[in-house]
């Protein structure tokens, strides 16, 4: 009996100490914004918070910055989600060629993943400059002095920081999709060929449904990636102009660090917030069928 207890032991003593920093580090603070989002600190962050019960959420309805960082955030996942799911498979259809020198390819479009999120926002930063490298492209096509205010604007600070997610993010998509495709049998293509189905065509008939287990894949991580968009918004625009680049994970930290009164409790009751939405939209997903359920094995 001793023995069969060790052996069935020993695969939670190798997962312990994975464990133990997990709820160190995740699980314990978790808990904690959990506690915080229903306290109040007052003026003086020395002293034990207070209890208040649910006025940090009567505050959170009435606060419009909150409302204005939420809808942001939902543009952010509804446009840049879609672009990520099938972008990265046609960039991946083409680079899964057998080309001389295709290597190099995939390398160049795989470059901007390696690359700092920081250094990426700088560097788009100086192209979206007023005199910076893509108005002078403009101006040059349209004959004019025109400039068009990338990240000044309200109505173009969101998308230009869309803009640079999708670009990091191409590459990173790519290769999951590529391993996939490299596990397609050859021989489907050939017989979709004899019936007729060649060029794109067979990409439709064969290629995507075969990867519809991916397509899920990257859908998933890529929305769980826009929600919590933090660093283009901090070094592009600081959520600027007029909150129209702001999202609710920088909202977050805004309050947190950047308010005069460190408002730490009204900031775990907006992650609280967005964990909770983020949950409910994950069990409508869940409810409306999974992979399996529609026949897709993952």
């Amino acid at each position: 009996m001793a023995p069969r207890l060790k052996q069935s032991l020993t695969p939670y003593l190798f997962l312990a100490p994975a464990l133990f920093v997990l709820v160190l580090s995740v699980f314990w603070p978790a808990v904690q914004a959990f506690r915080l989002s229903f306290m109040e600190y007052g003026y003086d962050l020395t002293q034990a918070p207070t209890w208040v019960g649910l006025e940090n959420f009567q505050r959170l309805l009435r606060d419009q910055t909150f409302w204005q960082t939420l809808k942001n955030t939902i543009v952010y996942l509804v446009c840049v989600v879609p672009i990520l799911a099938i972008a990265p498979l046609v960039l991946a259809i083409l680079v899964n060629q057998k080309l001389r020198g295709i290597h190099w390819f995939r390398v160049a479009y795989y470059t901007p993943v390696v690359v700092s999120m920081v250094v990426a926002g700088i560097a788009w930063k100086w192209l979206y400059a007023d005199k910076g490298l893509l108005n002078y492209l403009v101006s040059t096509v349209t004959f004019s002095n025109i400039s068009i205010p990338w990240l000044t604007s309200p109505d173009w600070a969101l998308f230009s920081v869309m803009a640079v997610t999708v670009w990091k993010g191409l590459g990173y998509y790519m290769v999951i999709y590529l391993a996939g495709l490299q596990g397609v049998p050859a021989d489907l293509y050939e017989a979709a060929a004899i019936d007729g189905s060649d060029g794109w065509k067979k990409h439709w008939d064969i290629t995507l449904p075969l990867m519809r287990p991916y397509i899920f894949l990257v859908s998933v991580i890529s929305a769980i990636a826009a929600t919590k968009v933090f660093e283009e918004v901090y070094v592009m625009t600081r959520g600027g102009p007029l909150n129209a680049s702001k999202t609710v994970v920088y909202y977050i930290y805004e309050t947190a660090f950047q308010s005069s009164d460190l408002n730490l409790e009204y900031a775990c009751t907006i992650g609280l917030t967005l964990f909770l939405i983020v949950l409910t939209l994950s069990l409508i997903r869940l409810a409306l069928g999974t992979p399996a359920e529609t026949g897709v094995d993952l």
